[in-house]
C-alpha cells in the first residue's frame, strides 16, 4: 500500500507574522498623524534637545553612553548614573531663565500680597478697637487674607447651630466692617473640637460646623449689604485644630468660626 504523502511546508513567514506586520504600521500611521495634529513650542523643543545632546554622546556602530555611564548597545543597558542623569534634566528645566523669571514674579505677588493684607489688617484693627471688639476677635495676616476668629462659645450654644442673642451685636459689628473693607472674597469657616457630638439633629462634628458656618452667613445677608456670590462658607469639624484637644482650654480655642478676608490680589470667585 504505498503511503500519503505528507503536505509540504508553506514557504515564506507565517501568517502571524504579516498580521503582525501590518498591525505595526496601522499604529506607526496612527501616531505619525497624532504628531501632525499636535503643536511643538519650539522654544521649549529647543531647551530639552540641547540638554539631551549636552548629557548623551554617540559612539561608533550606535553605541551610546549617559553622562560617564557604561555604553550602551545592541539591547544591553548599563547606567550606574541613571538617578543623577535624570536628576540632572530636572535641575537643568528649573534653573532656566524662564524658570527663574516665574520663581521671581511668584515672590513678587507674595510681597505685594502681604503688603495689601498688613495695611487691610491695620484699618480693620483699628475698627475693631473703635467697636470694642478686642475681647471678641483674633486677627491673623497672611500674604492671601486677613482672618477674625471669633470664639464658638461666644456664638453658640454646645451642640447648636443657633445664634446667641447676645453674639448678635458683634455680629452686627462685624459685619459693618466687612462692608467697608471686604473688597473681595469673604470666607467663613466653622471648626469644633473632636469630642464626638450627642444629638439628634447632627450625626458629626462636620455637620455641626457647617451648620454653625451658614448660620454666620445667613445672618451676614440678613443684616449687611454684602454681595452673597462674594462669600463662602463651609465646616472642617475637627479636623483643623488650633489647640490641644486633651485640655478643656484647647478644645475651647477649637471651637470656633474664622472669616478670611482676602485681599485684591488674592481673591477668587
Amino acid at each position: 500500500m504505498a503511503k500519503k504523502r505528507e503536505d509540504e511546508p508553506k514557504k515564506g513567514a507565517p501568517e502571524w507574522q504579516s498580521t503582525f506586520a501590518d498591525l505595526m504600521n496601522l499604529l506607526l500611521c496612527f501616531f505619525v498623524l497624532l504628531f501632525s495634529m499636535s503643536s511643538v513650542d519650539a522654544q521649549k523643543f529647543e531647551l530639552v534637545a540641547a540638554s539631551f545632546s549636552k548629557t548623551f554622546s554617540i559612539f561608533t556602530a550606535g553605541s551610546t553612553s549617559i553622562g560617564d555611564g557604561a555604553m550602551i548597545g545592541n539591547g544591553i543597558s548599563q547606567l550606574p548614573e541613571l538617578d543623577d542623569f535624570v536628576n540632572s534634566v530636572g535641575q537643568m528645566a528649573e534653573n532656566t531663565p524662564e524658570m527663574e523669571e516665574m520663581d521671581d514674579l511668584q515672590s513678587e505677588v507674595q510681597k505685594e500680597g502681604l503688603k495689601q493684607s498688613e495695611e487691610l489688617s491695620e484699618k480693620i484693627e483699628e475698627a475693631v478697637q473703635e467697636n470694642n471688639l478686642t475681647g471678641d476677635i483674633e486677627m491673623q495676616v497672611t500674604a492671601q487674607y486677613v482672618q477674625l476668629t471669633m470664639k464658638g462659645s461666644l456664638l453658640f450654644n454646645s451642640g447648636s447651630d443657633e445664634l446667641k442673642e447676645e453674639s448678635k451685636p458683634v455680629l452686627n459689628k462685624v459685619g459693618v466692617i466687612l462692608e467697608r473693607y471686604a473688597g473681595g472674597t469673604i470666607e467663613i469657616e466653622g471648626h469644633t473640637d473632636n469630642v464626638p457630638i450627642s444629638g439628634r439633629r447632627f450625626s458629626s462634628n462636620n455637620e455641626l460646623s457647617a451648620a454653625r458656618a451658614l448660620s454666620v452667613f445667613n445672618y451676614m445677608m440678613d443684616t449687611t449689604n454684602l454681595d452673597p456670590a462674594r462669600i463662602k462658607n463651609s465646616g472642617r469639624g475637627e479636623y483643623v485644630p488650633i489647640a490641644d484637644n486633651s485640655t478643656e482650654e484647647g478644645r475651647a480655642k477649637n471651637r470656633r468660626v474664622e472669616i478670611r478676608i482676602y485681599n485684591e490680589i488674592s481673591s477668587y470667585e
